[in-house]
């Protein structure tokens, strides 16, 4: 399996094996590797996975992408990486939470969200890489963050050989819980810094470092390469195709549904990764009709998926589902890829690099209409979801989830469609207490980290996650905060 760039438009493009694409990060175009050809799934795959636990449905999945890694290294890695240590509350257990809709769980590891599930993995896959390619520099990651992919990344880089990380966030962006996680981060390879602005802000000064020839002679110099761990990495991104299989294989196994069933997904995002990944999955053949596109305030990708036009000139809003607080949705560049090929895309972003906007063919559009369906929720609606799914699901569930579950609603209510829905559930509500608090009627008495999580466990009557009540008694290592202009300095530093 080669991968290539979702920007080149040779008549022969250039290529890589998935180990390169891995180490990379970004093309050399500054597009995104794809790989040259989808893998389906046969019944025979199928009734394989089903007897599979979790780790081992990740390494047969990942190996069909991955073909230069070795099968066995990579059942050793998704074995360590899913360890039940890490995840304690299990990898991706799916939940009923009535009306149909399967909650998948994806914040029970380390960080207490959904990154974990690729950024566990992701380190190894590189670290595999890095040795398979005869690498002999360091390695050093940039990391734009808008909340929860930062810690993910600064967790599962930690103290990995050949590897430095770099995470850039936005310094009023995060939640006061995600900043104290990432901020205490523990290592001796890391290195965490605030930038003035919003995530796009801090994601273009990434992606312009990434793009800098200059700097990047300058790091040859000192002995390292930039490389990424944001989902515009296909290592980062593989990872997520898995729990769509998994959470599949997990409804035919305890009856929900029988296999080949269809069911809808549900995804909150703002880069597009992870809804991506659901996609990737139903082009291997997994049974998935709508794919459903929760967005916040920043309806951004909603807009898009309604009216063929990607704007991201407008107004930007700080939400309570800050992790989603982004209007330049990276991994959209793969499925134009993929729907209407390299030129095209290439165009499209070229208009969006010049005038924050582009239309995408009335052809294109509707094929992806056929399989997206796109809606959002206000912070009103979002923080009414909360407190009804809490009182009248007995669930309780933070910002970015409520906003998917809003939009799966809307959804059924809109079209009629009453198939099973598979929830991407991306974030434990005590990454947000003070607004899951607020959204059930409560007035915090403190913004005390540690009183806020007591106060959610008060009223819930649910556990606080282990990771989160560590890190209130970490001290705080990083302050930092520089201008998007800066942040290369940062770096070489």
């Amino acid at each position: 399996m080669k991968y290539l760039s979702t920007r080149d438009t040779q008549k022969t493009p250039f290529t890589v094996s998935s180990a390169d694409a891995i180490k990379r990060g970004l093309a050399p175009d500054r597009g995104l590797f794809m790989p040259e050809s989808i893998p389906t799934l046969t019944s025979e795959d199928f009734a394989s996975l089903l007897t599979m636990r979790y780790e081992e449905r990740a390494a047969d999945i990942l190996a069909r992408f991955l073909t230069d890694y070795d099968k066995n290294l990579l059942l050793a890695d998704c074995t360590a990486a899913y360890a039940a240590d890490r995840f304690p509350g299990g990898a991706a257990p799916v939940v009923h939470i009535g009306d149909n809709i399967h909650s998948l769980e994806l914040w029970h590891g380390p960080t207490c969200a959904f990154k974990d599930m690729a950024l566990q993995i992701m380190p190894r896959l590189l670290s595999r890489a890095l040795t398979m390619t005869g690498e002999k520099r360091l390695a050093h990651i940039l990391v734009a963050t808008s909340g929860d992919t930062g810690k993910a990344a600064l967790e599962g880089y930690r103290d990995v050989d050949g590897v430095k990380i770099t995470v850039f966030y936005p310094v009023d962006g995060v939640s006061p819980m995600q900043k104290r996680q990432m901020t205490t981060q523990r290592g001796e390879n890391v290195n965490v810094c605030a930038v003035y602005g919003n995530f796009d802000d801090a994601q273009s000064g990434v992606k312009s470092i990434f793009a800098d020839k200059q700097l990047a002679e300058r790091a040859e110099e000192n002995g390292f390469f930039f490389s990424s761990a944001n989902s515009i990495n296909w290592g980062r991104l593989a990872p997520q195709i898995v729990y769509y299989i998994s959470a599949y294989c997990d409804l035919v196994n305890n009856k929900t549904i029988t296999m080949g069933d269809t069911v809808n997904v549900c995804v909150p995002t703002g880069n597009f990764g992870n809804i991506f990944a659901a996609y990737i999955a139903r082009e291997m053949g997994l049974p998935l009709g709508k794919l459903i596109c929760a967005s916040n305030a920043n309806c951004v990708l909603t807009d898009f998926i309604r009216t063929g036009v990607y704007d991201r000139t407008r107004p930007f809003y700080k939400t309570m589902s800050p992790s989603m607080d982004i209007l330049i949705s990276s991994n959209l560049e793969r499925l134009l890829f993929l729907l209407g090929g390299s030129e095209m895309t290439a165009d499209c972003m070229a208009q969006l690099s010049e005038s924050g906007k582009y239309t995408a063919p009335a052809s294109v559009m509707e094929k992806l209409r056929d399989v997206f369906a796109g809606y959002y929720c206000t912070e009103e609606e979002t923080a009414s979801v909360i407190r009804a799914s809490f009182t009248g699901r007995k669930y309780l569930c933070d910002t970015h989830t409520a906003v998917g579950l809003g939009a799966a609603e809307k959804y059924r209510q809109e079209t009629g469609d009453d198939r099973p829905i598979i929830l991407a559930s991306t974030a434990s509500p005590y990454k947000f207490p003070a607004d899951v608090l607020k959204s059930l009627g409560e007035t915090p008495a403190s913004e005390d980290p540690a009183e806020l999580l007591n106060a959610l466990h008060n009223i819930s009557g649910t556990a606080i996650p282990e990771p989160l009540a560590q890190t209130l008694t970490l001290p705080v290592r990083f302050t930092q905060t520089v201008a998007p202009a800066d942040m290369a300095k940062v770096i070489f530093e």
